[in-house]
């Protein structure tokens, strides 16, 4: 935002977190709380005189429901959305249709105990906000992403690369803001003969699940949510469930996973740096990290963990970036191999696999 104060717009017809979240927002030296609304019809007269940086949006609203608003939002003017949704089931599944259309992340909020919990979370809020702030919207954004349907034979078969133990190969990726988009881009362009991938994307407590489902029902590829003691196989995604860090282990069958408590890692959990290590330790030169779009640095240190263990990594580029934060810290650390575009992704995917693994010489 270049030093100016980041202009906040909250939408939500519970007075409680309007309260508190403007609370948060106001107290931050950074921003400052534009407007509130209990619906979108009076956001849209309010944000008439003046813009808002960023929207805070809750889903489920009289008069205008806050998809419907997303919605027209993104098509007549692009603007940063944080989602702050209720993580019942039917709450879940439209904030998982705002991420489609256009919104930057998601923060949750129970149906009870709110003004405490949304006291002792704001800080989450917070982040989001400021994660938004510095998103970029390009247009077209909202449209679906190209999907190419690749296949293993599209690819050429380069030379086997070096490293790598017994050639048991397996995918880590770690993702935040924008996430959602870019993991959709690159796990519906597969085909289901790639080795297993394991991802870690910060999201909270009870919406993995959904994301999960949602992913699975696009790709051809088997996506769930993980659980303690999963095996990695072919053709499946196993995603850290929100509020548990994920961690890949190796025993004489193969790839697993443990799913784990702990403290936050670099204000997350999962955090992508825990899933990078474990990857670095069980899979050594047998890995491919990639991270993506994402605010702060969460997994840098990671990947170049992965790196120095022998690891091919990758980063995704600037110029397709939501929020260039997590790969810009990889990159300045030297942790990326290769640095790409959202749209080489799952082409690069498909020919490390082909290459056998490793990184090479």
């Amino acid at each position: 935002m270049g030093g100016r104060m980041i202009r906040v717009m909250i939408v939500d017809d519970s007075a409680i977190v309007r309260q508190v979240a403007s609370e948060a927002i106001a107290a931050q030296p950074d921003m400052k709380v534009l407007a509130t609304a209990a619906d979108p019809l009076f956001a849209i007269e309010k944000m008439r005189r003046e813009w808002p940086d960023v929207i805070v949006l809750d889903i489920e609203m009289p008069r205008m429901d806050g998809l419907t608003f997303l919605r027209k939002l993104m098509a007549e003017r692009p603007t940063p959305v944080v989602i702050c949704s209720s993580h019942v089931a039917r709450g879940a599944k439209a904030s998982f249709e705002a991420l489609a259309a256009g919104a930057v992340s998601l923060v949750t909020k129970p149906k009870v105990g709110l003004k405490q919990f949304m006291q002792d979370e704001s800080e989450s809020l917070v982040a989001a906000v400021r994660a938004a702030a510095s998103a970029r919207l390009r247009p077209g954004l909202q449209a679906p992403l190209p999907r190419p349907k690749l296949t293993l034979d599209d690819m050429p078969r380069p030379p086997r690369l070096k490293g790598g133990s017994d050639g048991t190969q397996v995918v880590a990726i770690g993702t935040s803001t924008g996430g959602t988009q870019a993991l959709e881009a690159v796990l519906t362009a597969l085909p289901e003969a790639v080795p297993g991938i394991v991802v870690v994307q910060h999201m909270p407590s009870g919406f993995t699940e959904m994301f999960a489902r949602r992913l699975d029902g696009l790709c051809r590829l088997r996506v769930r949510e993980a659980r303690h003691g999963d095996r990695v196989e072919e053709g499946q995604v196993l995603i850290a469930p929100g509020g548990r860090h994920l961690q890949l282990m190796r025993d004489a069958g193969g790839y697993h996973v443990g799913v784990v408590d702990g403290p936050l890692i670099n204000r997350h959990k999962p955090s992508v740096d825990v899933l990078f290590r474990s990857v670095a330790r069980a899979a050594g030169g047998d890995a491919l990290g990639i991270i993506m779009t994402g605010m702060g640095d969460d997994g840098a240190l990671g990947l170049r963990e992965m790196f120095d263990a022998g690891a091919a990594t990758l980063a995704e580029s600037e110029e397709t970036c939501v929020v260039f934060g997590m790969p810009k810290e990889a990159i300045q650390r030297g942790a990326a191999q290769s640095v790409l575009p959202l749209h080489e992704i799952a082409g690069a995917v498909l020919a490390w696999a082909r290459s056998g693994g490793g990184r090479g010489g």
